[in-house]
């Protein structure tokens, strides 16, 4: 069950000024400014460090890794936008390792359900014919049937984009909090204070 403690309030506060921020600017202005993500990056590792220690920053390398890595593959390979990344990396560093893994799993899912929503909604509005030129890029095909693409500008890329990248992000990680906190999610940043689980690992060993 969750109990307030200054860990936990700095960690709502860090949290949700981030993914706040983050969801107003990438919604208004389609970025993630780094004067955003690498203030709270560093501020991250000194959470971890004040409140849970060694054992914190190994946690939130953990998660860093595992967040940022993967986001920065999907950038390298698909060409996406690098605030998308460097948001995760700022976030994962105050999840840790097991909530940014959880994170992945829940931002990925609401993508899929958006996508699907959105790709209804617009099939059912504006017909298949002119939902498959615009995501088609030309509406074309080659002699063999292939999609003929042509490059896009930045605004022609945002207008087939049915969400900023940091929306589904934020959402997923205010779930996440409510499960942590509310003890669906064991352990984790809004799990157990550091002094009980020190106290109940000496009590199981």
């Amino acid at each position: 069950m969750f109990q307030w403690t200054v860990q936990h309030i700095v960690f709502i506060l860090g949290v949700g000024l981030l993914t706040g921020i983050a969801a107003y600017t990438d919604s208004r202005f389609w970025k993630i400014p780094n004067k955003l993500t690498l203030p709270f990056f560093v501020i991250g590792w000194v959470y971890q460090l004040t409140f849970w220690g060694l054992p914190g920053l190994g946690d939130g390398l953990g998660g860093f890794a595992l967040g940022f890595g993967t986001y920065f593959l999907v950038f390298f390979v698909s060409g996406g936008g690098g605030g998308d990344a460097k948001l995760m990396g700022a976030i994962s560093v105050w999840l840790g390792f097991k909530l940014t893994l959880w994170l992945m799993i829940i931002s990925t899912l609401f993508v899929v359900i958006d996508s699907v929503v959105i790709t209804a909604y617009r099939v059912l509005r504006y017909g298949t014919k002119r939902w498959k030129k615009q995501y088609l890029a030309t509406g074309k095909t080659d002699e063999r049937g292939k999609p003929i693409m042509k490059k896009e500008t930045m605004e022609e890329k945002r207008a087939r984009r049915t969400l900023p990248f940091a929306i589904p992000v934020v959402t997923a990680t205010w779930v996440l909090m409510l499960l942590n906190g509310a003890g669906f999610i064991k352990d984790g940043q809004l799990g157990p204070p550091r002094a009980a689980r020190q106290e109940q690992a000496q009590v199981d060993q």
